[in-house]
């Protein structure tokens, strides 16, 4: 129901627009997408069937390993269907509450992939600095454990940020979201009400999450280098090294692209939209594309127990 010129009374329905400037060729931009999101479908979905059947790797990494890919498939699955149907079939309506929905699944499980990166970060930590301790210290309960503190840290943050604009709004200026997803600040900004609230609690959420995380996987990566430089065996010096190297891309990858995205929304007027929108979308596309290639092919186990299910 219109109130006046300018402002929408709880619409119930919103409007994707996809990428701001590139709509003449998103459906190129899809195809890449497309085919990343494919390859961490099936990637990660190899990983956790081998993970699962085999019992040599019910272990601690092995573990963490398997619930990274649960995460990767669900962030993958809850944002590339609806940006291929804004792309390739021209769908770019969704429910508001659908939009919340999303919203709610993409903050609430790329803490989760922060939380288990943490955690894997911990276990390498204690395995390579501790060894004849690790399998006291990082046994099946407090492996389990963690899992269920990652998710509880996740849907308590995340929550907050769907009653915050689900109760507090209910006039909007428009309908349309100059966004390919549903992205907290691109709905936020719609209101026609004061978002200060909204905005304060997104930028404590994302330092404590990315802040306590990033600190806490960086200080065990120092102690592990420590460590290995102090190997006596030059061949068990690189193997850790280059382990270690892969596993720190990867966090630096996902960092640089969530701060990137994060302060661009807020701070970076002067960016075009286009190169924000495709950096806020290369962040949740590729650390699932990167993930199985990182900690699945480069893992011993995992490579023999993946040659072993080709040849079977």
């Amino acid at each position: 129901m219109s109130i006046s010129n300018i402002t929408v009374f709880m619409p119930s329905v919103l409007t994707l627009i996809g990428i701001p400037g590139l709509e003449s060729v998103q459906c190129w931009i899809g195809i890449p997408f497309c085919a990343m999101y494919l390859f961490a479908l099936i990637g990660n979905s190899v990983l956790l069937i081998i993970i699962i059947s085999e019992r040599s790797l019910h272990q601690p990494m092995y573990i963490f390993l398997g619930m990274l890919g649960v995460t990767d498939i669900v962030l993958g699955t809850s944002i590339v269907p609806k940006m291929l149907g804004i792309f390739w079939f021209h769908m770019p309506d969704i429910y508001f509450d659908s939009c919340l929905l999303q919203m709610g699944l993409i903050h609430m499980f790329e803490c989760i992939e922060s939380g288990i990166l943490l955690a894997m970060a911990m276990d390498r930590y204690v395995a390579i600095c501790y060894p004849l301790r690790h399998g006291a210290i990082f046994t099946h309960q407090l492996v389990t454990q963690i899992g269920a503190v990652v998710t509880l840290r996740a849907a308590i943050l995340a929550t907050p940020s769907l009653v915050l604009i689900k109760c507090r709004f209910q006039f909007y200026h428009t309908t349309i979201i100059s966004h390919s997803y549903c992205e907290h600040m691109a709905i936020v900004k719609l209101a026609a009400e004061n978002v200060q609230v909204n905005k304060i609690y997104g930028l404590f959420v994302a330092f404590a999450v990315a802040g306590f995380d990033l600190t806490f996987i960086t200080l065990s990566y120092i102690q592990i280098f420590i460590t290995v430089f102090r190997l006596p065996q030059k061949e068990a010096r690189w193997k850790a090294f280059n382990t270690c190297i892969a596993h720190i891309c990867v966090f630096l990858q996902l960092y640089f692209l969530a701060f990137f995205s994060f302060f661009t929304h807020r701070f970076g007027a002067h960016i075009p939209p286009y190169i924000h929108i495709l950096f806020s979308s290369l962040y949740l596309l590729v650390p699932p594309f990167l993930n199985p290639l990182v900690y699945g092919a480069k893992t011993k186990q995992i490579r023999i127990h993946v040659v072993k299910m080709l040849c079977s």
